[in-house]
């Protein structure tokens, strides 16, 4: 039989052991936390409330177009931009849209942005498409970049697995073919997504950030990531990458949808601008026909 004292003792030794216990399962976590808000993933999913589903998940895509002045050889020249943003079910394994719904898809907001303009005779046409997690808390599954003119056309994906696995293409001979990886990090291409589904989640302070890959492209800079400090004020999300002498500040509306209304680049010097136009909702993949094409006038596209 046991004595009091000896009841006692393991009572004792026993609080001491959960306390201990409980102490490293706490200083675990806080070390956990600190390495997602390092990479700006963040612990807790984003759950979508009645105004984001009856906003995102109605069968439309949100469109917008902007006026667009972009400087490209050290003049600005005119054109237009759009950004279509829109929900779709995404592959993980495959990092492709679903076919079909299943338990394994990813909710995605999907962003393409584009820009036309002509520099003297030639015109170029960018794209760059980016599938970012409606759940928030992971970095882009997906990023993808092509830039078409009348010298040749290039093209940059980022896979987002154990690494970023980069694919690149371009006429270049010193650019041609190119396959490597590179760690995780922000990414500026997710900005423009994450900023719709919840700003406030935004990264800011002194941050590392890879570079839209259209920037990367047009000033042939490595696809790597940069020191920036990032901005965060009512309205405005500013980021400044000091070694690339290169400032973006994105102007949104701060009320919910978010959306954009104008966005500015400095890059030496060098200032890029748009202006929102006009915006609709629509399911633009069903409208093919001649008739269709008043939608284009709406956007003041034509």
């Amino acid at each position: 039989m046991k004595t009091k004292s000896t009841i006692y003792l393991s009572i004792i030794i026993g609080l001491l052991f959960s306390l201990l216990s409980c102490t490293n399962k706490e200083e675990k976590t806080t070390t956990t936390l600190k390495e997602n808000n390092n990479n700006n993933i963040t612990a807790e999913a984003f759950k979508p409330n009645k105004n984001f589903t009856n906003y995102w998940y109605n069968g439309e895509a949100e469109i917008t177009s902007y006026k667009l002045l972009q400087s490209r050889y050290g003049e600005i020249r005119e054109g237009t931009s759009v950004l279509i943003y829109v929900t779709e079910p995404f592959l993980e394994n495959k990092q492709v849209k679903a076919d079909n719904n299943n338990p394994t898809n990813i909710n995605v907001l999907k962003l393409n942005r584009t820009k036309n303009f002509t520099t003297g005779i030639y015109p170029y046409s960018i794209m760059q498409s980016t599938f970012y997690p409606v759940a928030n808390n992971k970095h882009a599954i997906k990023v993808s970049c092509s830039i078409q003119e009348w010298c040749g056309h290039v093209y940059t994906q980022l896979n987002n697995r154990e690494l970023f696995e980069i694919n690149s293409h371009s006429y270049f001979e010193n650019q041609a073919d190119n396959n490597f990886k590179i760690e995780k990090n922000i990414l500026e291409n997710e900005i423009w997504t994450q900023l719709r589904i919840n700003p406030n989640s935004l990264p800011t302070g002194e941050i590392n950030i890879i570079p839209s890959l259209e920037f990367v492209r047009l000033n042939h800079s490595p696809l790597k990531a940069y020191q920036a400090s990032a901005k965060l004020e009512n309205g405005k999300y500013t980021l400044n990458y000091t070694n690339l002498n290169r400032k973006l500040t994105i102007n949104f509306n701060p009320e919910f949808p978010f959306e954009i209304t104008n966005w500015e680049e400095i890059n030496n010097d060098n200032v890029t601008k748009a202006t929102k136009l006009k915006t609709i909702k629509s399911a633009y993949w069903n409208k093919k026909s001649i008739k269709d094409e008043v939608l284009r006038e709406t956007l003041l596209l034509q």
